[in-house]
């Protein structure tokens, strides 16, 4: 029996806990929010890594160095051999090959890789080429344009 497929009434909803309804009830009092203090009294709200006052641990520990890796640009690789897929003449781009199922993201940068063989003349517009690459579309009778 698994808790999701439970149908009958019984057991399917848990009840919510019912807290500051007297001491016998085991959340009387102070209603399981402790004693005193910002957070046993209502509104209370704190921003995410708030640590109750002393200096955050994000301060606390030293800053060093600098990362350039937000600025790195990624490529997405297709193979030469994937363009064999593709009619002779056609115009193959970033959304062509997307609709193909070579890359997951027809806004991204593609980059065309050298690795297996063409035997088809095709136009490739991507972002980059390796030299093999090029080469290979080109001597198949097709032509290579940067995006």
């Amino acid at each position: 029996m698994k808790l999701d497929e439970i149908l009958s009434k019984a057991g399917k909803y848990k009840a919510r806990k019912r807290l500051g309804r007297g001491t016998g009830s085991g959340q009387g009092k102070t209603a399981g929010r402790g004693t005193k203090g910002m957070y046993s009294r209502s509104g209370a709200k704190h921003r995410i890594g708030y640590e109750g006052g002393q200096t955050p641990i994000i301060s606390r520990i030293p800053k060093r160095g600098f990362s350039n890796a937000q600025f790195r640009k990624t490529y997405q690789v297709v193979n030469v051999c994937d363009l064999e897929k593709f009619e002779v003449d056609a115009k193959i781009d970033a959304a062509a090959l997307f609709e193909a199922g070579l890359i997951s993201d027809k806004a991204g940068l593609v980059k065309i890789l050298g690795n297996g063989e063409l035997t088809k003349k095709v136009h490739v517009v991507a972002g980059k080429f390796s030299a093999t690459a090029s080469e290979k579309i080109t001597k198949a009778g097709g032509t290579t344009q940067q995006a």
